[in-house]
């Protein structure tokens, strides 16, 4: 991914993160609360923004460092916030809690970034 595209998937996904936060406060609220889905929701959109700042933090460090690490932390971001996130913005819209099952690999997929990001930061500076 080149620094460029890491920065504009970050934009987007931090404009995509404000309307579906939205979206789920008005719109569905009503569902998710007769669901007993508001925390899960929630939960989904909380981790979504905290990782797109790390994949736009991710995209402004490349500005200055160059570490082959950093293209792993961005994919993991990216791919752990369509893993985590959407598999639970799912469970959230259709009650398909197997879904729930494939949810660890997001967050495995954050936790191997913010390992990356460490390691890239460690080597470069």
């Amino acid at each position: 991914m080149t620094q460029k595209t890491i920065l504009l998937i970050a934009s987007a996904l931090g404009a995509i993160t404000v309307a579906i936060g939205a979206f789920g406060a008005h719109a569905l609220a009503k569902m998710l609360e007769s669901t007993g889905r508001v925390d899960t929701f929630e939960t989904a959109v909380k981790y979504q923004m905290y990782h797109t700042l790390a994949l736009l933090a991710v995209g402004l460090l490349l500005f200055r460092v160059e570490q082959p690490a950093l293209q792993v932390a961005a994919w993991c971001f990216f791919l752990g916030i369509l893993i985590f996130s959407g598999s639970l913005y799912v469970l959230c819209a259709t009650g398909i809690t197997w879904l729930g099952a494939i949810t660890p690999i997001g967050g495995t997929l954050f936790i191997v970034g913010w390992g990356a990001l460490f390691y890239a930061v460690l080597k470069a500076l």
